[in-house]
């Protein structure tokens, strides 16, 4: 039962890189050393920075994987009580997500409560996303993105096993604060903060890290949230390097959720980082509405959730029709105006017209200095009526009643004659 030695060896990764552009791999063994010509020139194409200084992700990993812990499966095993049903936390795709208990690395102290993840064996999607976020999460570090502790490979009776260690975080997403029932509804000023840091780490990650990264899967359910709600982002299987210098985007298999992959993404296969600013602006507008993207349970022309929003402009007397009707009207109104703008500027048709993540966090920073949850009084304004209104909406409802009145009465009276005539 060995763990992950051949992370360690820089041939490796040579090797991965020319084989998957992703840095990742199918299988457990170090890949064979057949990539072509034509797979190495597209790496370089696909990379990010020069190609003299160029280091992509797997040679920074060389240089830090030492910051990783490196795990026994027995240890995790024994961390979450044998895989115990009752310490499941989440489940998808990938796999399952474990809470667990772990030592700390010199042995001293109390245990460090940790989500442990284990990647379905028999998924190939699983075992790539799974190389994909030690490699990625073994290089970039933030306070807006979710800690990768450490990891095991190991081979055993039960296969190959490989697990991911992450910080726990005890608020679980953001998803699960807007749209389940029964959590406590989200406070809108709760809700900029959240917004704020996502928009803060995919500003590291696009501008801030020695190389771009683009996220490539940026929702709700991926912003996880700590004991003080900070939000962080999580799950890097699908990250992918920037483009290099000289190069406008990375051609690749398009990948992601529905609802949240920008179009011009979906339609050609060229990923940039504005195909995540377009997903965030889809999260934006799911936190001022409280709505998914998609919600098929809906009526028809309401269950696009982008489609939907068109109806009510943020410059218009209408759009506090689109407010989550749980925040009870206790909101900004002008900070949501501001904020359902800046969502349409990164919902941009034309990616060069949308923002950089950097311009975002300076919007929303902006929008947050609005403090007065004045939602109620505009409530109040667009469903008030003056006695004269009022007067003139009873006087047209008794009109309509009379004459859908009227109309019966012709019904009946032909219908009579034409029996009369039989």
């Amino acid at each position: 039962m060995g763990c992950l030695s051949y992370f360690m060896e820089k041939h490796w990764f040579r090797r991965q890189q020319r084989s998957e552009p992703k840095a990742s791999s199918a299988t457990v063994c170090p890949p064979s050393s057949n990539g072509s010509e034509e797979s190495v020139s597209k790496q370089r194409s696909e990379s990010s920075g020069s190609v003299a200084s160029y280091r992509s992700i797997p040679d920074l990993y060389e240089e830090r994987a030492g910051n990783l812990r490196v795990f026994q499966f027995k240890e995790l095993r024994n961390a979450t009580n044998d895989f115990s049903r009752m310490l499941k936390i989440g489940e998808g795709g990938f796999g399952s997500v474990y809470k667990g208990s772990i030592k700390p690395l010199d042995g001293k102290g109390d245990n460090i409560t940790v989500a442990i993840k284990t990647l379905n064996p028999n998924g190939l999607q699983g075992h790539k996303q799974w190389l994909a976020e030690v490699q990625f999460l073994g290089v970039l570090e933030h306070s807006n993105l979710v800690k990768l502790i450490g990891y095991c490979a190991a081979n055993g009776e039960r296969g190959a096993q490989r697990l991911l260690v992450y910080e726990y975080m005890p608020n679980k997403t953001l998803e699960l604060h807007l749209f389940n029932r029964a959590y406590p509804v989200l406070p809108w000023n709760k809700r900029l903060q959240i917004a704020l840091g996502a928009a803060e780490g995919l500003a590291y990650l696009h501008e801030g890290s020695e190389v771009q990264v683009i996220y490539r899967d940026f929702k709700a359910s991926n912003v996880l949230l700590d004991a003080e709600f900070k939000s962080k982002l999580s799950d890097f299987g699908l990250a992918r390097e920037g483009p290099s210098a000289g190069h406008t985007h990375v051609t690749t298999a398009v990948m992601g959720t529905y609802g949240y992959a920008a179009p011009d993404y979906v339609e050609t296969g060229h990923l940039t980082a504005k195909s995540d600013v377009w997903s965030f602006g889809v999260v934006l507008y799911e936190i001022l509405t409280g709505r998914h993207s998609l919600e098929r349970n809906r009526p028809k022309n309401e269950q696009q959730l982008l489609d939907w929003v068109k109806q009510f402009p943020a410059e218009s007397k209408r759009f506090s029709m689109i407010m989550d009707s749980r925040l009870e009207n206790k909101y900004s109104l002008r900070a949501a105006r501001q904020i359902a703008m800046l969502a349409d500027a990164c919902l941009s048709r034309h990616a060069r017209e949308r923002p950089k993540m950097s311009e975002v966090v300076e919007r929303l920073k902006q929008a947050m200095q609005h403090e007065d949850l004045d939602g109620e009084e505009e409530y109040v304004e667009e469903h008030s009526q003056t006695p004269s209104e009022a007067a003139d909406k009873t006087v047209k409802s008794a009109r309509r009643r009379m004459l859908h009145l009227i109309k019966l009465g012709e019904s009946a009276n032909v219908g009579g004659r034409r029996r009369l005539q039989l």
